[in-house]
């Protein structure tokens, strides 16, 4: 039976870590728990969690979100780690139940992925059932969605040298280096409620610097330069904006799923 570790790293989170929290405890299949480790938090938000035999609480100082994530893997006891932010949920109860079934029919695939529902925008954002080289490239699934097989983790868990990306080298890593072909679950796994730490204005612009780093460190220069000209002449950003749309989400979603399907 597939054992699950859900991470949640917090600190000074008020409401959103019980939010979060809960919504794990909802969940129908039982071999899971729910691992928060927290900051240091100088507000009451630890004291609001429920109480429940599947939640275990790590308090220690840590460098950061990804030095707490290592952190916290270290100590999971499940074989399989999700990470949910506080504020992001799993889309229905029956989510680990699901993917444990995934898991357990489509054995050894490392990482195991599926789509999201964006609440800015309001709609399920669809992956491709393939990660490619420009998928690497362009928008890997966020980590909300992503199953990770513990032992991953093991060599090297998240550089820290990098604030905004770590995620994104460490999905990469998998990709290039352990030639780790992610699995695609064909399910809705999170509710990401986005606005995050890359996504503020400050950010923005060593986000793009690492994105730089990253896919130079991983890819062949043809194809970085190959990947950003295709970008630049499909209007990325006039399409990111849509995408965080209401109005525009999904029919830009359903154009995007149907050329991902061909």
């Amino acid at each position: 039976m597939v054992h699950f570790t859900v991470i949640t790293v917090t600190y000074n989170a008020g409401d959103k870590l019980k939010e979060t929290v809960t919504n794990g405890l909802r969940q129908t299949y039982d071999n899971y728990e729910i691992l928060i480790k927290d900051g240091m938090s100088t507000d009451n938000s630890l004291s609001l969690i429920p109480e429940s035999e599947k939640i275990r609480v790590d308090i220690r100082e840590d460098k950061g979100i990804y030095d707490a994530m290592n952190q916290a893997v270290k100590e999971a006891l499940g074989e399989y780690i999700i990470f949910m932010n506080c504020g992001d949920y799993f889309y229905d109860e029956h989510v680990l139940e699901n993917v444990a079934k995934v898991i357990e029919e489509n054995p050894g695939r490392g990482i195991y992925y599926g789509d999201a529902y964006f609440r800015l925008s309001k709609e399920v954002i669809h992956m491709p059932g393939e990660i490619t080289d420009f998928v690497c490239f362009r928008h890997i699934p966020c980590h909300q969605a992503c199953i990770f097989a513990k032992e991953l983790f093991e060599d090297k868990a998240f550089d820290l040298s990098y604030k905004i990306r770590a995620d994104y080298e460490f999905f990469l890593r998998q990709y290039y280096e352990k030639e780790i072909r992610p699995f695609y679950t064909g399910l809705v796994i999170a509710d990401y409620e986005g606005g995050g730490y890359s996504e503020t204005k400050e950010n923005r612009r060593r986000d793009k610097e690492e994105h730089r780093e990253i896919t130079n460190k991983y890819m062949p220069k043809s194809k970085v330069r190959k990947y950003r000209f295709i970008m630049v002449i499909t209007l990325q950003p006039l399409r990111h904006w849509l995408a965080q749309r209401s109005c525009f989400a999904g029919i830009y979603d359903r154009i995007k799923t149907a050329i991902y399907k061909k």
